[in-house]
């Protein structure tokens, strides 16, 4: 990410299927659609431990601030921020495709992109909801608590009022698709007041229970809510809804657009009446009970929620008492560590990844979540580390379906970013075009947006980027289908890069070598570099991965040959006799930042795996690869902190992976770098201006788990790089290795007591701990369990 999103001079085919057809393929629903009443489950128990994983604050979000302090609901397609204000409940209300904009496919004048609102799109809002209860100012209560219950996935927010106890919890739900509010008491209280549901673009109030309207580019959408209590009266008054007198009070919302992921159709599904549809999902979900609406949901969170435990220590009594804004005040205070709440501080990140990526689009840079209709850059897809990283941490800890929201997202943009390199790539003003004036394949700009659009300026190696995280998934399940899905998007890339490659002779040899043409290292240095670093790891990664590919599928015997041949004659990159440093660019002279916030050399220490330090990559590689990483430092973005942890943990080199970990959970104030009061990572992009971005709070939870466990297909580490301040005693169960197995670990003292593990399709590993390696081979389905790993 850039750091100022002002910047204007840093901003300025085949359709794969029909939307059914690509619905089918996928095993996901369109992004709104009518579906089944869903199965009632009984009641769901919980584990033992699930008090640990809650947050908990001592005061609401501030209408003005909710981007910092609201708690975020989703379901995977629709979200909310909600303030929990006993007297004004507000939640902002987004539906991951209510996007303006479109395909963006005529350059400026430098044959980039253009970057903005009017012409790329934004995300945007989509509704707020108030719920106003006039007695009940913050000012006249007492005890005020609110909980983000991780284990269930419930938002809880209770306080005290002339002697009554009053609560309120609150959920987006999967199954039902709404979201729901339930307010109760105990001690003989009412609820008194109103509830108005209100668009953000301007629309015109005509109803209380609903609206629909256009955006300018012809997106459709709506929203409804209903309400019903208890004891007293619920009706419709004017535009808004008047409770009275109620017991308890449940209120029940839905919405979305006609977006459909089909090019063909221009992202729309024209049978789909968004308000007609929220009004339907309200009216089925309102008719059940609050118990039984309730119950869905927390059995369907937990169903993916529950894939994963961990714990890496016990805090002390004195850390359990405060509240979370203090405990991250004490943690970056007092030396001592807070294990309990860097352990939920990874289960947050969980929280996140389920309830905002699954039947719809991906994550953006805010993920589901916005406090207006303006985010920086758009809450864009960024393809040079943002929207990558967001999906890092889903293998990793267990949530390998809410993965399935990138992979259907590159599949439907395809057939558009296909026709538009086709068309626009090797246009004379870009200055990166190919100088063989050779086009083929597919490749994106630094940012994309939802309806086959690029933005900002061409970001050649995006592609390949893209399609080694897809391959990744690949290796955690092992999916032929899944391989199948995501092969033309491989094939197009290699396709883009067997045309785009350069002939040169490495000077003072006659070696010749196949380089990238002109290119910047994102984001810094030259804009007209050949052979950057960035581009020949990641561009080796494809290609090795393509070939595996063709020979897993039986496909494109001879194109695979032609792409092995190109791999072998790749120039990969050497450590400076000036710097010591691996080169960033093909020259022994640093062309950038020293301690510049992308790791874009390092793209094959993390995430890839060429640059290992286990005696399989030549020293020197991996010598200079540290002092790069040792360059860049240990203070930047939080994203940046969470690249700089990954990379150290696959060096083994578990204090520095630690303190950015620690680094990254330091309280924001003003703007700064940190995290935020509800959790958020803040980027400071400006001295007292901080934005939220969320790919941090993805970025850290994955680079604990990597300290915990390294794996690539056929090897096991335990305990990689495992921090003193965990070392005592700790376990996580559920953890996928890549190669088709999960692990149950247990440690004591710093070293593995206890691995159990299970194939999930996998037959063959090694599994390590320091110098002690051993051999497992397993059939689908089978376990073992290993003890004794001293060295």
């Amino acid at each position: 990410m850039n750091t100022s999103p002002n910047e204007p001079s840093r901003r300025a085919l085949l359709s794969l299927a029909t939307t059914a057809g690509l619905t089918a393929a996928l095993g996901t629903l369109p992004t709104f659609t009518a579906s089944a009443a869903p199965v009632r489950p009984a009641e769901v128990p919980l584990p033992a431990d699930a008090s640990r994983e809650r947050l908990w604050w001592r005061a609401p979000g501030d209408e003005g601030s909710l981007i910092e302090q609201g708690l975020p609901l989703g379901n995977g397609r629709i979200g909310a921020l909600a303030s929990n204000d006993p007297g004004r409940e507000l939640l902002l209300i987004t539906d991951a495709t209510m996007w303006t904009g479109g395909l963006n496919d005529t350059l400026d004048q430098d044959g980039q992109f253009p970057y903005g609102r009017s012409d790329f799109g934004s995300f945007t809002l989509l509704a707020r909801l108030t719920v106003d209860i006039p007695d009940h100012d913050l000012g006249a209560v007492s005890g005020y608590r609110r909980t983000l219950d991780l284990a269930q996935g419930l938002v809880t927010s209770s306080y005290v009022r002339s002697g009554v106890t009053y609560r309120r919890e609150m959920y987006a739900s999967h199954p039902d698709d709404v979201i729901v509010l339930r307010f109760t008491q105990s001690g003989g209280g009412r609820y008194t007041g109103s509830i108005t549901l209100t668009g953000t673009h301007g629309e015109k109030p005509t109803a209380a229970e609903s609206f629909g309207a256009a955006l300018p580019n012809g997106l459709r959408y709506g929203a409804a809510v209903q309400a019903r209590g208890s004891g007293g009266k619920v009706a419709v008054n004017g535009t808004s809804i008047d409770f009275s007198g109620c017991k308890d009070l449940t209120v029940v919302v839905s919405a979305g657009t006609d977006y459909a992921p089909d090019a063909e159709a221009g992202f729309r599904n024209p049978s789909v009446d968004p308000e007609g549809l929220a009004r339907t999902k309200v009216r089925a979900a309102a008719a059940e009970s609050a118990d039984a609406l309730r119950r869905t949901h927390v059995a369907d969170y937990r169903a993916l929620y529950g894939r994963l435990g961990l714990s890496l220590g016990t805090s002390t009594e004195a850390q359990r008492e405060l509240d979370t804004w203090e405990r991250l005040h004490a943690r970056t205070r007092d030396p001592e560590p807070d294990p309990e709440l860097e352990a939920a501080y990874l289960q947050y990140g969980r929280y996140l990844m389920i309830t905002s990526s699954r039947d719809s689009l991906p994550m953006g840079l805010q993920g589901l979540w916005l406090d207006g209709n303006d985010p920086d850059w758009m809450g864009d897809y960024h393809t040079d580390i943002n929207i990558q990283m967001n999906y890092w941490m889903a293998d990793r800890t267990g949530l390998s379906p809410c993965f399935d929201a990138f992979t259907a997202y590159c599949l439907a943009q395809l057939s558009s970013w296909t026709d538009t390199t086709r068309r626009l790539f090797n246009d004379p003003r870009n200055r990166y075009r190919n100088s063989s004036g050779k086009n083929a394949g597919w490749a994106v700009a630094f940012s994309t947006n939802p309806y086959g659009g690029s933005g900002w300026w061409w970001h050649p190696a995006g592609n390949a980027w893209l399609c080694t995280t897809l391959w990744e998934h690949y290796e955690y399940t092992g999916s032929r289908e899944y391989l199948k899905k995501i092969y033309p998007l491989l094939k197009g890339a290699c396709e883009f890069w067997e045309a785009r490659l350069l002939t040169v002779t490495l000077p003072g040899t006659s070696k010749e070598v196949l380089v990238d043409d002109r290119d910047w290292s994102p984001e810094h240095g030259p804009q007209d570099a050949k052979g950057i670093t960035y581009a020949q790891e990641v561009v080796w990664t494809l290609f090795g991965n393509y070939c595996t590919a063709a020979a897993e599928l039986r496909r494109d015997t001879d194109y695979a040959d032609t792409i092995a041949t190109l791999r072998r004659k790749l120039y990969l990159p050497q450590v400076s006799p000036t710097t010591g440093w691996l080169e960033e660019w093909m020259s022994p002279d640093n062309l950038g930042e020293t301690t510049h916030r992308h790791l874009s050399p390092l793209i094959n220490l993390f995430p890839g795996d060429r640059i290992r330090p286990d005696g399989s990559t030549p020293a020197g590689i991996v010598a200079g690869a540290t002092a790069l990483l040792t360059a860049r430092g240990m203070e930047s973005f939080g994203w940046a902190n969470a690249w700089r942890s990954l990379c150290w943990a696959r060096l083994k080199n578990a204090d520095n992976a630690y303190q950015l970990v620690v680094n990254n959970l330091r309280p924001s104030t003003d703007g700064s770098n940190g995290t935020a009061f509800n959790l958020f990572d803040i980027y400071e992009v400006e001295r007292g201006r901080g934005i939220f971005q969320i790919d941090a709070n993805f970025g850290t939870p994955a680079a604990m788990v990597e300290m915990l466990l390294y794996s690539r297909p056929g090897h096991v580490e335990l305990l990689p790089a495992l921090p003193d301040a965990w070392a005592d005693s700790g376990h996580v169960r559920g953890v996928p290795a890549r190669g088709g197995f999960e692990v149950d670990l247990r440690w004591r003292d710093g070293r593995p007591t206890e691995a159990r593990i299970h194939s999930v399709g996998g037959r063959t590993t090694t599994v390590a701990y320091g110098d002690v390696s051993r051999t497992v081979t397993l059939r689908p389905g089978a376990s073992v369990t290993l003890k004794d790993f001293a060295e």
